[in-house]
Order: structure tokens, then C-alpha cells, then sequence
């Protein structure tokens, strides 16, 4: 494999024509000025996150900083207004940068598409270079698919506004070195999508538009930033031109969400309510203490009364600053044979839209072409012709304190030995998609992502971790766990027509060679999955782990 080196980076990832299409020296160029000037920043910040987390461990319990209280109290400031394209944004429709599902987004019907380099994206080498390669196509409007049946797939006269979302900061991408360190899967994201779309995009009119995932503090929105304002000098953008939207998606995220619209308010759009994250973040964040131990995942929805502090303080804080308020996802996928399961979920997704439009947001999520006409009904019905509803904010005292934000109690739910399989279930048949190139999985009529798995896999540790007593009333047990997931792994197996026994005892020796076949990739799942819900200490996100054994 041959290695390109331009300046202090050096290409590992194999090379064909789209990547020389997207790593042009010009731009290998713009990432290593990135680099050199943030990834020191980026690192602290991480250590950051580490030490916060020790005094969490500690006992430590998240609250409103008082040495950003100003920031809080000063009610002049105010964001950008939204870019264009972005002013109504009553249905956005998410996905992974893959060719044909992009087409099929634009084409939704949906006012905006989130392309996904983060939790809908596996990050092998390939989707990261093809994903450049379709959003640069995507930006020109050039971009189409013929399936191998001979079926071809274009844009449409009309299109949803494109947004990106790149990697968290914790993630590396491992194909891109500069001086000898890994570049910031971050920096990569969103820079090679600035260098080669950011003119393109304002020619369209439009602009490069981002969604900023997994922020921690302010200071991490800080050095968004001030990436936005180097890359506009340095490609000759008027400073402004970024618009980004931020996934309050992390539990310390919803103390800070005043101060994190504050320091990106020249470049900020809005601020969505990542729910699936954030229930993974309250689990990652205070997991150790038993007081935050949450019932199973479908019984944690929007109306639980944390969930629903979280919801209201969001909007009231976008809309006394200016900003859009975003809400939360609709993972159902409909299903072709089942008319029943459709008619219950697509109830259950009208009910959820309505709940979101009621409360104020501006729009929302969803993640299938066929709940794009189901969302927007719900927005229509109360934004009527307007683009939004920033006019709505909370009466005087209405919100609720800050604390409910972390009262996590759950009145009449329970840890039930079904949630504890289901988990199992999602968790195992998402990393094992996941190792083989695919982010957005299909599982049970729901589009799972990194977000869900995260989920599954940290309740089974914190309830091994606490000995949480099922709904049968017998504890949670490492060999509980162990039967279960066996169960799991023989269901699964059968349905493949796989070894079940072979599987289950090539997973259970992790220092056997794994073997050839259809069940090697499956195997290589269940011991991560392993590791994952029964160490000692917590792992931070299964993509970390996961990302060394991507195939």
C-alpha cells in the first residue's frame, strides 16, 4: 500500500481515484494548518473531559457554572440569524453518507437532511472518502446511483438543505497522520468538507452548514469556533458563513447550553435535543451511583419527568437567544409486511411530533422517508405558514429548577429480564454490523445507530454493576448476563443457519484464533460486547474499541 506524504501528513488509507479526488495536496494542506494549530487545544480538552469524569466518579454532580454566570444573566446577546435554507427547519431527516440513501434524503420532502459521518457512520476508510466524494457531489448536484437492477436514483427539482455532521472530538482517524499523530476524525470531517464545498454550497444558496456532536463544555464549542473563523479566513469566506447546529446529547452539554449557543453565537444555528445520546450519557456520566440507574431503554421516553426538564429548558434557551430548538429522533423504519406494527408505531411517532410541536420546537427529527409527511403534518398543524415558533418561551417560573435535570427517578418502570435481552439483541447485532462497514442498522423495525448501541451495551454494565434486581425478582448477574446472551447468540445463529455451539465457545476463549466464515465477524461481536458490558471500569464509547478492529 502505497503512502502519500504532502508536507507533515501522511496518507495510510489505500489510495484509488476518490481519494485522489478528495485528498488533493491542497487540501492535505488545509488539514495539516488545522492540525498544527488545534490539536493541542483538542487534546487538553479531552484530558478535560477525563478529570471531570474522576470527580463524577467521585461524587460529583453536575450544575450551573458559577464562573459563567454573567454569560447566563446578560439577556442582550443574541446568534446569527439563520443561515439560508435553514430558517424553517420543521423536519429533518438524518442518515449516513452513503450514495443512495443521501439521494433518497434530499428527495424526502424533509426542509433539511443531516449527512452523518458520527453515530449513523461506521468510519472505515472507504465510507470516510466516499462520503466526501457524495457530498461533494451532492453540493453540485451532481450526485446519482444506478442499483445493480439497472434502477437509477437522482436529484430531484426540490432538496432538502444539507448539513454535515463530522466526528466527535474524542475520535481519531487513524488513515491521516500529521507529524506522527493521528489527525482528529473531527478535523478531517468537517475540514475536508469546508475546503471542497464551502463556495459550492454559498453558490448553491446555501452554506457550509454543520451539526456538532458529543459536546461536553464550552470551551469545547470555543474551539469549534475558532475553527470556523480560521477556515474562513483561510478560504476567503466571509466570517459568518458557517452555520452550526449542536447536539445537547451529553448531560453536562444541558448545564452549559446558554454558554455553548454564547461562544459559537456568530456561527450558531440551534441547538437539537439528541435524546438517544443523552440517556447514554446520563448512564456514562453517573452511572456509578445507584441512584441513576435507569429502567429499560423504551420505558426512558420524552414524558419521564428528566427527560421532559431536558426537552423544556432546551427550547426556552434557544428561543431567548435567537436560536432554532430541534427536536429529538424518530428511529421507526416501517415495516413491508406488517400493517399492524405500522399502524401502532406510526400512532405512537404522531403522538411524539405533536408532544414536540406543543412544547415549541421548531422542528424535528426523523430518520425514513415515510414519517417525513407524518412529522411535518404535526409542525404544520401549529406553525401553520410561519418557518418557525422563537416566540414561544417559558413563563416566569415555569421551568422547571435545574436540578430536575438530574432527578432521575422513574416512577412505575422496572429493569425487566426482556429489556435486559432486548439490549442484548440490539447491542450484539449492532457492533457486528458496525465491524463490518455499517452504521445505521435496521433492528427490529428501528434504525439503530451508535447511540442505541451505546445505550444497550451501558445498562447491561450498570446493571451487572449494581446487582439490579429484575423485574422476576431475581438479581442481575454476570451469569445472567452469560445465559442470556448465549440465548441471544443460538437465536441468532439458527436464523443464519450457523453453528450456534462453535460460535458460543469460539466467543468465549478470547485468545482462539477466531475462525473462517460467515460467523468470524459475529464472534469478533460478542467479545467486544463482552468486554464492553463487563469491565471493570466503564469504556467511553464502543466506537473507540471498536474502531481498532474495523475491517
Amino acid at each position: 500500500m502505497a503512502t502519500t506524504v504532502v508536507g507533515g501528513v501522511h496518507v495510510l488509507g489505500p489510495q484509488d481515484d476518490a481519494s485522489a479526488r478528495v485528498l488533493t495536496p491542497e487540501a492535505l494542506g488545509f488539514l495539516e494548518q488545522l492540525h498544527r494549530t488545534f490539536a493541542p487545544r483538542r487534546a487538553a480538552l479531552l484530558g478535560a473531559r477525563a478529570a471531570r469524569q474522576a470527580r463524577l466518579d467521585a461524587g460529583d454532580r453536575p450544575a450551573l457554572r458559577a464562573d459563567t454566570a454573567h454569560i447566563r444573566e446578560d439577556t442582550s446577546w443574541r446568534v446569527a440569524p439563520a443561515g439560508p435554507g435553514l430558517d424553517d427547519r420543521r423536519v429533518e431527516i438524518t442518515g449516513p453518507v452513503e450514495r443512495k440513501m443521501m439521494i433518497n434524503a434530499l428527495n424526502s420532502g424533509a426542509k433539511v437532511f443531516m449527512a452523518d459521518f458520527e453515530d449513523a457512520n461506521s468510519p472505515t476508510w472507504r465510507n470516510v472518502v466516499d462520503g466526501q466524494v457524495n457530498c461533494m457531489d451532492a453540493i453540485r448536484r451532481t450526485i446519482e446511483f444506478t442499483n445493480p437492477d439497472g434502477k437509477r436514483y437522482a436529484l430531484g427539482e426540490s432538496i432538502a438543505t444539507l448539513v454535515v455532521r463530522p466526528r466527535g472530538w474524542h475520535l481519531d482517524e487513524a488513515h491521516l497522520t500529521c507529524d506522527g499523530e493521528p489527525m482528529s476524525g473531527s478535523l478531517v470531517d468537517a475540514g475536508l468538507y469546508l475546503f471542497h464545498n464551502a463556495h459550492e454550497a454559498v453558490r448553491s444558496g446555501i452554506g457550509p452548514y454543520f451539526y456538532l456532536p458529543k459536546l461536553e463544555a464550552a470551551e469545547e464549542a470555543r474551539l469549534w469556533n475558532d475553527v470556523f473563523v480560521m477556515a474562513q479566513e483561510t478560504l476567503g469566506l466571509p466570517r459568518g458563513t458557517v452555520r452550526a447546529t449542536v447536539l445537547i446529547e451529553t448531560i453536562l452539554a444541558a448545564f452549559e447550553m446558554e454558554e455553548i449557543l454564547f461562544e459559537l453565537r456568530e456561527h450558531a444555528a440551534g441547538l437539537n435535543a439528541g435524546r438517544w445520546d443523552y440517556i447514554f450519557s446520563v448512564i456514562k456520566k453517573l452511572g456509578t451511583d445507584p441512584a441513576f440507574i435507569l429502567p429499560d431503554r423504551v420505558q426512558v421516553s420524552m414524558t419521564v419527568p428528566f427527560m421532559r426538564a431536558y426537552a423544556e429548558r432546551l427550547v426556552d434557551t434557544c428561543h431567548r437567544r435567537g436560536a432554532h430548538a430541534i427536536g429529538g429522533m424518530a428511529a421507526f423504519i416501517p415495516s413491508r409486511r406488517d400493517a399492524e406494527v405500522n399502524a401502532r408505531a406510526m400512532a405512537k411517532v404522531t403522538e411524539d411530533k405533536e408532544r414536540e410541536a406543543g412544547q415549541g420546537f421548531d422542528g424535528t427529527w426523523v430518520a425514513h422517508p415515510d414519517l417525513v409527511p407524518v412529522a411535518r403534518a404535526a409542525f404544520d398543524a401549529v406553525l401553520g405558514d410561519a418557518p418557525n415558533q422563537k416566540h414561544v418561551v417559558a413563563q416566569p417560573g415555569a421551568l422547571r429548577p435545574e436540578t430536575a435535570l438530574i432527578d432521575c427517578a422513574v416512577p412505575g418502570t422496572a429493569v425487566t429480564r426482556e429489556g435486559v435481552r432486548l439490549n442484548i439483541d440490539v447491542g450484539l447485532q449492532y457492533i457486528e454490523a458496525w465491524l463490518g462497514g455499517s452504521g445505521a442498522v435496521a433492528i427490529h423495525n428501528l434504525m439503530e445507530d451508535a447511540a442505541t448501541a451505546e445505550i444497550s451495551r451501558a445498562q447491561l454494565w450498570q446493571w451487572l454493576r449494581h446487582g439490579t434486581v429484575l423485574d422476576d425478582g431475581a438479581p442481575f448477574t454476570t451469569a445472567t448476563y452469560a445465559t442470556m446472551r448465549d440465548g441471544v447468540v443460538r437465536a441468532l445463529a439458527a436464523q443464519r443457519g450457523l453453528d450456534a455451539d462453535a460460535i458460543v465457545a469460539a466467543a468465549a476463549d478470547a485468545a482462539a484464533p477466531l475462525p473462517e466464515g460467515n460467523a468470524e465477524r459475529m464472534i469478533r461481536a460478542i467479545r467486544l460486547l463482552d468486554r464492553l458490558v463487563l469491565g471493570e471500569r466503564f469504556t467511553e464509547f464502543l466506537t473507540l474499541p471498536g474502531y481498532r478492529e474495523l475491517e
